[in-house]
């Protein structure tokens, strides 16, 4: 019988249901299990392509090309759970497959209605992926709150799951807000009603997550249970945590959560091998050098916006032994008023990140060519690639007016511009060059010294591309191009001449980097970052 963990939240949005249901993921698989994540947005988007970094994160490219919730950038940080579009499901989806059956006259005439055609589409698409054979434990993460009517009908197919196939095989992990009031005192309230709602729907947790600033003490953790009808070592009190947030499968592992959920779903397992996690932690904790990395973007008021960013520059101090400081720049803000020397003053190196508009972009030029100038390392994705080609057109070869069709349409000079066949597309879900595709690295290159080998595959997520136009005055005119497709069609990657290490790269690298295989890009950004600092500590 395959088994199923069904991840709800309550009180308020934001606890952590992605980390913690990743972290569940993590644990499993040390216990040698083979597991799949799921995770369930109850939005009526089919996607996440279309939604504004401020309003829902950054969004997580698959190799198949699915735009999803950045909490599918946990699951791969955490997992070695194959990740596409099937493993995000929304509200919009399901209504979209069902109504499209209806309208193949597939219900027979029959009214079609949430209870059973939409619960029923909601756990086909769920044991789609749960049936495999290669699977052991299916986790699925339902996002929002139990209450949220958005949520219901997702409830009520883990609620038909466990009905049917019985709470050996599916089992309810519920995480909830235990908040401190006035005098520090934490309050089990909130976690009380919490799960009220969740038995009004017919689900009895089978284990808690207490969400708490400090850890639960005895008598807290007995007060939940007793209110809850929950056992007492199933609440598990996740409080927060002072460094990463991958110390959180330990404190879970601490507390027995997984050996708790493997009973309760009759699984028998060896002990979890957890010592390349426990170097992770280590280093992070323990290391002697911190670097100092500045991100320019255009999303920086919200930490997410730039997340798997944020976590490869992570894994990548990591791999060099070595803590970062990241400090986030909004390159609006220096663009029109900032002092680049003052604000990147004692930086060791820059990356500027993807982003779509022209807000901010005359910030990210200057940057970019303060960096080219002053030798500090650097790393441009997407959009960052194409600023340092603007930048260079502009203050190499001298097209004043070089800019992208994305910024100015009339431009003098289009060193970055739509493909020919895209002029005319107007409607922009789904229009753009997504997901896995190969490139061709430049022997001599950084691109080819980071991968060590001629192809490479990686993520993309962008409508515009270098102009083959500029590409032989660019090049001759120093600019190096270190990675194409396959074709030789397209620039996939561009390099600073007689610099320490600038490189711009197309495609997406921070999606396939893992804490306990840091993406080589930001292996080797790090290791050049911190070689400048220590040349600039000494020359101080």
């Amino acid at each position: 019988m395959k088994k199923y963990i069904f991840v709800t939240g309550g009180v308020c949005s934001s606890l952590g249901k992605g980390v913690a249901a990743a972290s569940m993921g993590c644990l499993l698989e040390a216990r040698g299990l083979n597991v799949r994540m799921i995770k369930i947005d109850p939005y009526i988007n089919v996607d996440a392509g279309t939604m504004s970094p401020y309003q829902h994160g950054e969004v997580y490219v698959t190799n198949d090309g699915a735009e999803t919730d950045l909490d599918l950038g946990n699951y791969a940080r955490f997992t070695s759970s194959p990740l596409s579009r099937v493993n995000s499901i929304t509200t919009g989806q399901i209504y979209q497959e069902v109504i499209q059956r209806e309208r193949e006259g597939r219900f027979l005439g029959r009214t079609v209605q949430v209870i059973p055609h939409i619960t029923d589409r909601i756990k086909q698409r769920i044991r789609a992926i749960g049936d495999d054979e290669n699977v052991d434990v299916t986790i699925v993460e339902v996002g929002g709150t139990v209450g949220d009517i958005e949520s219901v009908p997702f409830i009520e197919a883990a609620r038909q799951m466990i009905h049917e196939l019985g709470h050996s095989s599916v089992i309810s992990v519920h995480l909830t807000l235990v908040p401190e009031v006035a005098g520090g005192e934490l309050k089990t309230k909130p976690t009380q009603h919490s799960v009220k709602e969740l038995l009004e729907i017919g689900i009895q947790p089978d284990i808690l997550l207490c969400r708490a600033s400090t850890p639960l003490d005895e008598d807290l953790r007995r007060k939940i249970a007793l209110f809850t009808n929950v056992e007492y070592e199933a609440v598990i009190s996740a409080y927060d945590v002072a460094g990463t947030i991958y110390e959180i499968p330990f404190i879970y592992h601490e507390q027995g959560l997984d050996e708790l959920a493997l009973r309760k779903l009759q699984i028998p397992v060896p002990e979890a091998r957890l010592e390349d996690w426990r170097r992770v932690v280590d280093v992070a904790k323990n290391a002697k050098r911190t670097v100092r990395i500045a991100m320019v973007g255009k999303y920086i008021d919200l930490n997410d916006s730039y997340k798997s960013i944020d976590e490869a520059l992570f894994h990548g101090s990591i791999a060099c032994e070595s803590k970062i400081e990241l400090v986030k720049l909004d390159s609006e803000k220096l663009e029109k008023n900032g002092n680049l020397a003052e604000a990147l003053a004692n930086i060791d190196g820059i990356i500027i990140p993807g982003g779509f508009g022209s807000r901010g972009v005359q910030g990210m030029i200057n940057v970019a060519e303060h960096a080219r100038n002053n030798g500090i390392p650097f790393l441009g994705i997407c959009l960052g690639m194409q600023v340092m080609v603007i930048e260079y057109a502009r203050n190499v070869l001298g097209y004043d007016e070089a800019n992208s069709t994305e910024f100015a349409p009339e431009c003098e000079h289009p060193v970055v511009s739509l493909l020919e066949e895209q002029i005319d597309i107007k409607n922009y879900g789904g229009t753009m060059r997504l997901g896995l595709s190969d490139s061709i690295t430049m022997a001599g290159s950084l691109l080819r010294t980071a991968y060590g080998t001629e192809r490479i595959s990686e993520r993309h997520r962008h409508r515009y591309e270098v102009s083959n136009k500029y590409r032989a005055p660019m090049e001759k005119a120093g600019l190096r191009i270190a990675g194409v497709t396959p074709d030789g069609a397209l620039v996939e990657s561009v390099e600073w001449p007689k610099h320490p290490w600038g490189l711009g790269v197309q495609f997406h690298p921070e999606f396939g980097s893992k804490p306990v295989a840091a993406h080589p890009l930001f292996r080797n950004f790090i290791a050049a970052s911190l070689t400048y600092m220590t040349a600039r500590s000494e020359g101080s």
